[in-house]
C-alpha cells in the first residue's frame, strides 16, 4: 500500500481506499467469528447483552478515537451500530445452542 501522501491522483487515492475498506470488512468478519464463539460461554440473555461491558467497549473505542485524531461521536455510533447487531446474531446463536 501507498501512503496517503504518495498517491500522485484520484485513482490511486480510491485504490487505497478499497484496499483498506476491504481489510476492514475481512476485520469485521473476524470480530464476528469471536463473538458468536463467545455466545457458547454466555448462560443468560443478559449476559449475552452484556450492558456493562458495552458501556465500558464504547468509552474505550471513544478514547482510541481521539488517540487517532477521529470523531469520537462518528466512532461510537458506529460500533455501537456495529455491537448492536451483533449482539442480536449472537442472541441467534445462543439460544440455538441453549
Amino acid at each position: 500500500m501507498k501512503k496517503a501522501t504518495e498517491c500522485e491522483n484520484m485513482s490511486e487515492i480510491r485504490t487505497e481506499i478499497d484496499t483498506l475498506d476491504r481489510q476492514i470488512v475481512h476485520l469485521i468478519g473476524q470480530r464476528f467469528e469471536y463473538v458468536k464463539t463467545a455466545s457458547k460461554f454466555k448462560t443468560s440473555k443478559t449476559s449475552v447483552k452484556a450492558p456493562e461491558r458495552f458501556k465500558e467497549m464504547l468509552i474505550t473505542r471513544r478514547e482510541w478515537a481521539i488517540e487517532e485524531g477521529l470523531s469520537p461521536d462518528a466512532i461510537e455510533k458506529l460500533y455501537s451500530d456495529l455491537v448492536k447487531h451483533f449482539i442480536e446474531e449472537e442472541m441467534k446463536h445462543w439460544k440455538q445452542t441453549v
